[in-house]
C-alpha cells in the first residue's frame, strides 16, 4: 500500500514539474514574441538594462497573465 502511494506521489510531482517547466518556456516565448512583433519600437531588454521599472512591471505582468492562462488550460 505504501509503495503505491509513494509511486503515485512521485508521478504527480513529476507531472507538476513538467507543467511548470512547460509554462515557463511558453511564458518566455510569448514575451519574446510580444517584444519582437507587437512592441517593435520598445526594446524591453534594453530598457531593463537601463533600469526602467515600468518596463519591468509590464514584462512581469505579461508573464503572470500567460501563467494564469496556461495553468487554467492545463487543469482541464
Amino acid at each position: 500500500m505504501q509503495l503505491e502511494f509513494i509511486t503515485a506521489t512521485l508521478f504527480n510531482i513529476g507531472v507538476n514539474i513538467l507543467y511548470t517547466v512547460l509554462a515557463l518556456f511558453i511564458g518566455m516565448i510569448s514575451l519574446i514574441i510580444i517584444d519582437k512583433k507587437l512592441l517593435r519600437h520598445v526594446d524591453i531588454e534594453g530598457e531593463l538594462k537601463k533600469g526602467n521599472i515600468a518596463v519591468a512591471i509590464f514584462a512581469s505582468t505579461i508573464l503572470v497573465f500567460v501563467a494564469f492562462i496556461i495553468s487554467f488550460g492545463l487543469k482541464g
